[in-house]
């Protein structure tokens, strides 16, 4: 796990390793171990390491035989030993054992199709010194970030928008489009960020430039789903052995590994196959209160036979790291967890260097309690859809508290317009009404109903569910889960890996059938019925928590006016109605609606602003908290 920068100027101008130090200095959190540089007329790559294989020989920027191809890799390919076995039968000769200079070598042997073989985490570049070409890649689903900025003169990239920051004269701007989108997804929905001018090549994409100045993006995977009807147990057998199959190829490293370990089935099931593997530690966080996991997670560990850690967040723990998370994270993402995050992370690194986590089942194998609406939904589905609408319109009239009205409402709207992914915040007259420049931007920006689109245009064959699964992949989980499990981790020279979100396991769970992820029931039916007899039994069907933070509560409080000064000395008040913000924090403190959740998403900006934006010069330092 590392760091990656670089840049490409298209007049061949020489590259000083000021200006790229400059870039790597600022995520050396990403890598503490090492660094390098390579430069060439028009060409620099830059990186930090963080050792995990191959602890002697892993120094990069890495070369082939002739120096004709230069990486930067920031990742982990767990296929690289077959796959360098290959390449030697090949003729290749190899100077390391790493799995950077097996993806050298596989792009000397297919080109741009090297991706097509790698199983794993990435975001690399490659620089081709005979064809004067730069070539990047993202992995599948998004793992790893690659960022990068394009404006006719140069081409910059990096694992973090921080390091493109640090180029001399690079003019930071608000991106108001991607504000408008933020406020409702609570992220910013790839390619865009917060930042106008620098984009996130999205996953399982790759990027070509020429000297020319010209770049193409392509994408070469695509995880869509293709249910297929069979025997049910059939498919409970080959879901064990496909998932007790990546967790082996996850666990390779010379670095001691552990599990983050939470109340739910994901966490404890990685945790319970590499405990059949090896010794582990373990590590959760918790709140005080009725929903503490880390008193089940505590069970758990005894249950399973790991080493465990816990940690208790106190409300000051919790709101005294949040500048830090904040800059940590390079663009606002208004998830609460992702503070508790960040405290798992600072708590599994004083132990370990590599930790395993339970993120991606949910959208792999249906585990979000709204995925079961549109089950819920089917009395109403047989309605033509003329009927639907005039229904609509009527139970629209009817008063807000009416028993069923919501129901009914959701059932006469078509799915397209009512599932955005697992977080929905602002509607657009609420932005109207927010942002000082939103009420004209609504009529000409992206909104988020086209941003899922088209999503939504590729999936027409299938059903509602798994057209929601899809969308959850392609927003929430690049946008929020993998952004954050990223960003928190690394903050904290942690790297975390991802068993669940496997190219090989997703090739089987796209086919499962979509009664066998949502039977008798319950979510993640089939997955549940998969670890019966190998997890502890007061585990399976636990509902999920997710890091239950009390924002809710907290903000009643004295919390809450202290979250209102910060906002508005953030120097936002030219972008947002502080006024509405005010009225929002009065409402939720006198119990007239849950604001919490909107409340979070202006802080979280405000803080952003104040630090990239507003305080320009302390763009290049952690915050409150000092870098590992």
């Amino acid at each position: 796990m590392c760091g990656i920068t670089g840049m490409m100027y298209f007049d061949n101008r020489d590259i000083s390793d000021a200006s790229l130090h400059a870039m790597m200095d600022v995520i050396r959190h990403r890598g503490p171990d090492d660094s390098g540089v390579w430069t060439d007329p028009g060409i620099g790559l830059g990186f930090r390491r963080l050792s995990i294989i191959d602890l002697k020989e892993g120094h990069q920027p890495l070369c082939n035989e002739d120096e004709s191809v230069w990486i930067v890799f920031n990742g982990e390919i767990y296929n690289y030993q077959p796959l360098r076995e290959r390449l030697l039968a090949q003729g290749h000769r190899f100077r390391t054992h790493t799995d950077t200079e097996v993806i050298v070598h596989l792009y000397e042997e297919y080109g741009e199709d090297c991706v097509q073989h790698l199983r794993g985490m990435f975001g690399f570049v490659i620089w081709d010194r005979a064809r004067k070409k730069l070539f990047g890649a993202r992995d599948h689903f998004g793992i790893k970030p690659f960022y990068y900025a394009h404006d006719g003169k140069r081409f910059l990239f990096a694992s973090e928008i921080k390091s493109l920051l640090a180029v001399e004269g690079f003019e930071r701007r608000l991106a108001e489009e991607s504000l408008l989108q933020y406020l409702t997804f609570q992220y910013v929905p790839e390619p865009n960020t917060m930042f106008e001018g620098i984009s996130k090549l999205p996953p399982a994409h790759t990027v070509t430039v020429t000297p020319d100045g010209r770049m193409k993006l392509n994408r070469y995977w695509d995880p869509m789903f293709a249910p297929v009807q069979r025997p049910f147990q059939d498919v409970v057998e080959e879901l064990r052995a496909k998932l007790k199959d990546s967790v082996i190829h996850h666990m390779h490293s010379d670095v001691d590994r552990g599990c983050f370990l939470s109340s739910g089935i994901d966490s404890t099931a990685i945790a319970t196959h590499m405990r059949a593997i090896e010794p582990i530690r373990t590590f959760s966080v918790g709140f005080e209160g009725a929903n503490n996991e880390t008193v089940i997670a505590k069970e758990t560990a005894a249950a399973i036979g790991t080493e465990h850690y816990a940690k208790i967040i106190t409300e000051r723990d919790f709101f005294d790291s949040v500048p830090s998370a904040v800059w940590h994270q390079d663009e606002p993402v208004a998830d609460p967890s992702a503070i508790a995050l960040y405290h798992v992370a600072k708590l599994a690194r004083e132990h370990v260097t590599v930790v395993l986590s339970g993120e991606g089942a949910d959208e792999l194998f249906g585990g979000y309690r709204i995925y079961r609406e549109p089950l819920a939904l089917r009395p109403l589905g047989w309605l033509p859809l003329p009927l639907k609408r005039m229904l609509h319109q009527i139970v629209r009239l009817l008063p807000g508290g009416l028993t069923g009205r919501n129901y009914l409402l959701r059932a006469t709207t078509p799915l397209e317009e009512r599932f955005l992914g697992n977080a929905k915040l602002f509607g657009e007259d609420a932005k109207g009404a927010l942002v000082r420049s939103g009420r004209g931007l609504l009529q000409t920006y992206q909104d988020p109903w086209k941003v899922a689109g088209q999503y939504y245009a590729k999936t027409k064959h299938l059903d509602p569910v798994t057209r929601m699964q899809y969308i959850d992949m392609n927003l929430w989980m690049p946008g929020d889960i993998l952004m954050k499990a990223d960003k928190m981790t690394m903050a904290h020279s942690l790297e975390l890996r991802v068993p669940f979100l496997d190219k090989e396991l997703f090739e089987f769970a796209r086919t499962i059938p979509t009664d066998y992820r949502l039977g008798g029931g319950t979510t993640k039916y089939v997955f549940r019925k998969a670890m019966e007899g190998i997890i502890p039994d007061f585990i399976l069907n636990r509902p999920k928590l997710g890091f239950p933070v009390p924002l809710r509560d907290w903000l009643k409080g004295t919390r809450g006016a202290e979250l209102l000064d910060q906002i508005r000395a953030s120097g936002i008040d030219h972008i947002l109605e502080l006024s509405e913000v005010e009225r929002m924090l009065k409402l939720h403190r006198n119990g007239q609606g849950d604001y919490s959740r909107l409340l979070w998403a202006v802080y979280i900006f405000a803080l952003w602003h104040s630090t990239y934006l507003q305080e320009a010069k302390g763009y290049g330092r952690e915050r409150s908290v000092t870098v590992s």
